[in-house]
């Protein structure tokens, strides 16, 4: 066929398509990595295959491995992951690797960071794991609707006649809790229409009770907030880890509020996910408010009046003033980094320095005794760091 339309062509073998396909691989790896070394970007660097069994040194290996091959290993800030006891694992054992160089800022305080979302999954799965076998009902409801275009027009039929907003059901992802959220929350508002649907159509046994439509209600008043959240963590559009700090801290008051509700069932689920909370939240995430504070609208204030909330009475300083040392650590690193580029950038200029221009800055210049006599007659107020003046001034 290739003949036919092009006598020219002349047909490659296999091998020969595979060694194309390579060189343009590499020739583009190559690109990237050269653009690695100069600017920020966001970029899937490798997906690693690890056989089992997966523990916390193959994974460290295999970060690493990629981390070197790339030449980033002096750029690393810091890696978040799941929650696992393997990946804890491996972010220590890459901690102690990185150390060694000295190549983590504030001696890795900041290195290892747990994954928002996947904390926010783990509770909510607990809170979902009390209502499953209504969530099934509602997803066979769901799904008998809409396998037919009779049964979708009996539905809208009936939802036309109660006068209620929409007119379509929503299916939902199992592997995701806020598809699975949506499903819920728009099923609810047509918790009127099911029992009437029943009434019409004879195959349909799986139409949820009065009672658990309750549950599912409350239930979705709870997750509605984590759901927002997560739209707020999740979103790449744009650099938000300003505002996570503020998020966990509507997380926590939503659980410590439910944690007195006066429906046992909701006291019991709330306090499933209260546990989980406490267990990966318990500690003050650092890097979390080291972002609020460089936010303007924000600073010192943010963390005060979240970790007021996050943290009994007797423990808020003292997460305040850690959060104040290592971002003074983090801005002396960095000023200490920049003047360290500066030196070797004066250096550089001096190399084609002519010896006239040596003798003018040697120590004989006459501007020493002037110094002298400066540093004797006037007394100098101590210089603000950039830090502190963006701290004093008002939000």
């Amino acid at each position: 066929m290739m003949k036919l339309g092009l006598p020219n062509w002349q047909k490659i073998s296999c091998n020969t398509n595979k060694a194309d396909c390579v060189a343009v691989y590499e020739l583009e790896k190559k690109k990237l990595k050269n653009l690695l070394k100069n600017v920020n970007k966001k970029s899937v660097l490798s997906f690693v295959h690890i056989p089992p069994p997966r523990r916390g040194v193959e994974t460290s290996d295999a970060i690493f491995k990629c981390i070197k091959e790339w030449g980033i290993e002096n750029k690393i800030f810091t890696i978040s992951v799941d929650n696992a006891s393997n990946n804890d694992v491996a972010i220590r054992l890459l901690k102690d690797t990185f150390s060694m160089s000295k190549n983590l800022v504030c001696a890795g305080k900041l290195f290892h960071v747990r994954c928002c979302a996947h904390i926010l999954n783990l509770m909510v799965q607990d809170g979902l794991s009390q209502i499953v076998d209504i969530t099934n009902n509602i997803r066979k409801s769901v799904e008998f609707v809409n396998r037919s275009d009779g049964r979708l027009l009996l539905f809208a039929d009936i939802v036309q006649q109660l006068r209620l907003p929409g007119r379509k059901l929503i299916y939902d992802c199992r592997t995701r809790w806020n598809s699975t959220f949506e499903m819920l929350s728009c099923a609810i508002k047509f918790k009127e229409v099911f029992p009437r649907f029943r009434d019409r159509e004879p195959h349909y046994d799986c139409c949820p009770l009065e009672e658990d439509w309750v549950k599912v209600v409350k239930v979705c008043n709870i997750l509605e907030t984590f759901w927002a959240t997560t739209q707020i963590i999740s979103c790449s559009d744009y650099p938000i880890s300003n505002l996570f700090l503020q998020e966990i801290k509507r997380v926590k008051l939503v659980l410590d509020s439910g944690v007195n509700d006066e429906d046992d069932f909701i006291r019991a689920m709330v306090r499933k996910m209260k546990t989980k909370f406490d267990k990966y939240c318990g500690e003050c995430n650092l890097l979390m408010a080291v972002a609020a504070i460089l936010d303007p609208r924000q600073k010192l204030k943010a963390v005060e009046f979240c970790l007021s909330q996050l943290f009994p009475p007797n423990e808020v300083q003292e997460n305040i003033s850690k959060v104040r040392i290592v971002i003074f650590e983090l801005y002396d690193e960095y000023v200490a980094a920049n003047d360290h580029d500066q030196l070797g950038k004066r250096k550089m200029s001096q190399v084609g320095d002519s010896s006239m221009d040596a003798l003018i800055s040697s120590s004989t210049s006459g501007w020493n005794d002037f110094d002298d006599f400066l540093r004797q007659s006037e007394t100098f107020e101590p210089q603000k760091s950039e830090l502190v003046d963006y701290l004093e001034k008002g939000v």
